[in-house]
């Protein structure tokens, strides 16, 4: 049965069916053919939405919306060239500290992508910057908004994964520090080889007032956080603070957002999590279905008869992941890994919170690798170059990014 469901769903995709509907229907049709009644199928997929923990979802995309909206991004883009823009390339290299801030208010990579693409992409082509090569650093920095925390997949994770969220919060942080300073390396050594001019001199005014009028977005990411790592209140909890923050700084203080610009955010952020919900409830189906046949022992015990070698295992491991990610988007794709890598993983003695960081990065890699690659589609709508053409220019990136896996896979520490 679990060929024919994996066999059904590689046809649903091929033919273009909207992921959700490819899991369910696969799933469906294959618990049918196995004798067991399709009751299952609802009660699974209730089951699998049914957690206090889901409810951070539809509030960070919200607290992200709301902020991208208005001009934080914007603020955010002057306080990280005040901060780096007087080296060579020195905007390349904001744009990439500009997508560490917003990281940690989003929680997304296309929203990451978009707010730094469409604030700093005309400044970069007007001072002579390759408009594929800035474009496609900004869609690389964009994979750091699932990385650091408040991180959509990570909630995904740890409710399938029964793990903490706030631990894979905190695990998170270094790593998504590690995957912004690698970028920040290849755009420097770009910066001078490609003789970009320098931005504005340094100095500590120009911080100072750039940091005064951040100061309200930034202190979003310490609001979500502190109470989180404090105990003051739960992620979920924490998910909705950061909603109402984002409001009261919205149409209060910065008075950069209409209540009809509000109503519209809400509409958007609810289409985005109805989108997430039906995958996670359709996926919840299917790893009930993986687990009642044994898939993910049977997976892990395959794995393991190929060697004995801790390492390597592990690299086939990434090598999956990073596979999986080219082709399924990513809160899909952590779905329907996480059920099937996750015990192979414990029995190699990874620690599930490393794990859940790992997957995550591996994923969020394929948000720059076509043919999926959401974050160069939308950095492509933004400069209206061919989606080829920024590819092409990602390709350092992407390598860095490669190698800062690989340094989380190896080296817990990290971790």
């Amino acid at each position: 049965m679990s060929l024919l469901l994996f066999a059904l769903f590689i046809l649903f995709v091929a033919m273009g069916v909207p992921i959700a509907v490819a899991i369910g229907a696969g799933t469906m049709i294959a618990i049918e053919r196995s004798g067991t009644p399709l009751l299952v199928v609802p009660q699974q997929m209730f089951q699998g939405i049914n957690s206090f923990a889901l409810v951070a979802i539809p509030m960070f995309i919200l607290a992200g919306d709301i902020m991208s909206k208005g001009q934080v991004s914007k603020r955010l883009v002057a306080l990280a060239e005040a901060l780096l823009g007087f080296l060579r390339g020195g905007l390349s290299i904001v744009s990439v500290l500009a997508g560490m801030f917003f990281a940690a208010i989003s929680g997304s990579g296309a929203a990451t992508t978009a707010a730094v693409s469409s604030t700093l992409i005309p400044e970069l082509k007007r001072k002579g910057y390759d408009p594929a090569s800035a474009a496609s650093l900004i869609a690389a920095s964009g994979t750091i908004g699932v990385v650091i925390p408040p991180s959509v997949p990570m909630i995904i994770y740890a409710v399938i994964a029964q793990e903490s969220v706030a631990r894979l919060f905190l695990a998170g942080i270094i790593p998504g520090i590690a995957m912004g300073l690698g970028l920040m390396a290849v755009a420097l050594v770009q910066g001078y080889r490609r003789a970009y001019p320098r931005g504005s001199a340094f100095s500590l005014l120009t911080i100072w007032r750039s940091f005064r009028a951040a100061f309200w977005g930034l202190m979003t990411p310490v609001i979500i956080l502190g109470g989180i790592f404090s105990g003051y209140f739960t992620p979920s909890e924490a998910a909705v603070i950061a909603v109402n923050y984002a409001i009261l700084v919205a149409l209060f203080i910065y008075r950069d957002m209409t209540l009809r610009d509000l109503y519209h955010v809400l509409i958007r952020a609810a289409v985005t999590t109805a989108v997430i919900m039906i995958v996670i409830s359709a996926s919840a189906a299917l790893s009930w279905a993986l687990s009642s046949w044994q898939v993910p022992a049977a997976i892990a015990g395959s794995v393991l008869g190929l060697s004995s070698n801790t390492w390597i295992l592990l690299a086939l491991i990434l090598l999956l992941i990073l596979l999986t990610g080219i082709f399924i988007e990513t809160a899909s794709a952590l779905i329907i890994l996480t059920p099937i890598l996750l015990p192979l993983a414990v029995q190699l003695g990874i620690d599930p919170v490393h794990f859940g960081i790992i997957i995550v990065v591996g994923l969020a890699i394929g948000m720059i690798t076509p043919p999926v690659a959401i974050n160069l589609y939308v950095a492509s709508s933004v400069t209206g170059l061919g989606l080829e053409r920024i590819a092409r220019a990602v390709l350092p990136y992407l390598a860095v990014l490669i190698v800062v896996l690989v340094l989380i896979a190896y080296l817990p520490l990290l971790v």
